[in-house]
């Protein structure tokens, strides 16, 4: 198996605040950099800072400053109690981790990630959003409702999933074999809370008209319903959007056609 971790560039590694959550930090090449705010990524569910591995080199190559948090108890963060973390509690690692930023950053949110970085859009500084197959707020929801949902039983704590087949649409072997090896479970009190597919009855609400920044939207369009949905989302938003089909929502940061989501988002940041 090929460990994407092993081939990140040399980067500085900090234990920050009272949870000790692990953040790496990466210096885009100099050659390139200009006045440019910081990009913060934000995990999902299961995950943690190794779901950037593919991206990371290729932002600080582009001369980007790079912060790659973990929440708490993900990943090389201070293992806690899952049974007992919150939706808030994560919004808190976030807020912790842009004070360490030192200049409102550039923050990208993937999945559960995403929708916690909507919601910390509407009362922190930004420089700008982006949204990788983000959980839907309340508002997309009402405009465009899953069909036949299957709620889940999550227990006490999520278990992580358990990625049985061997390859998907867009993503190797390998991928999914990197992803086996770090996926972890996840706190059941925040996907009931902020995932309609796990069993949140309303979802998060999303007050759009406090984002003073520019945002984008990239949805992995398996169907019409998830096009509609993501064009909705940015609707909501203000956003671009930007849909990429023949793709899984893993496979937007882990599979083979990952290099095509990174052009798209490098060339809306030269913005900035």
């Amino acid at each position: 198996m090929k460990d994407y971790t092993k081939m990140l560039p040399k980067h500085m590694e900090r234990f920050i605040g009272n949870n000790d959550l692990f953040l790496e930090i990466y210096e885009g090449k100099k050659d390139k950099s200009k006045e440019r705010p910081p990009l913060l990524f934000v995990h999902g569910a299961y995950t943690g800072s190794w779901m950037w591995s593919k991206y990371i080199p290729h932002f600080e190559d582009d001369g980007w400053n790079c912060y790659v948090m973990n929440l708490r108890s993900h990943y090389r963060s201070r293992v806690m109690d899952m049974t007992r973390i919150t939706f808030e509690d994560y919004l808190e690692d976030i807020k912790e981790v842009i004070a360490v930023c030192n200049e409102p950053p550039v923050l990208i949110g993937f999945s559960m990630g995403g929708i916690l970085c909507q919601k910390i859009a509407e009362t922190q500084k930004l420089s700008g959003l982006i949204l990788i197959d983000s959980s839907i707020s309340k508002q997309v929801y009402e405009k465009v409702p899953y069909k036949d949902l299957e709620i889940p039983t999550c227990g006490n704590v999520a278990q992580a999933p358990e990625r049985e087949e061997i390859s998907s649409i867009d993503e190797s072997p390998e991928d999914i074999a990197f992803q086996r090896k770090y996926l972890s479970m996840e706190s059941s009190l925040t996907l009931l809370k902020s995932s309609i597919p796990f069993g949140a009855k309303e979802g998060i609400s999303i007050n759009s008209s406090l984002f003073t920044f520019p945002c984008l939207v990239i949805k992995a369009i398996g169907c019409e319903e998830d096009e509609v949905r993501g064009m909705a989302e940015a609707g909501h938003l203000h956003a671009e959007y930007m849909g990429f089909e023949k793709t899984t929502h893993t496979g937007l940061l882990i599979g083979q056609r990952y290099n095509e989501v990174i052009k798209r988002i490098i060339g809306w940041l030269s913005r900035f």
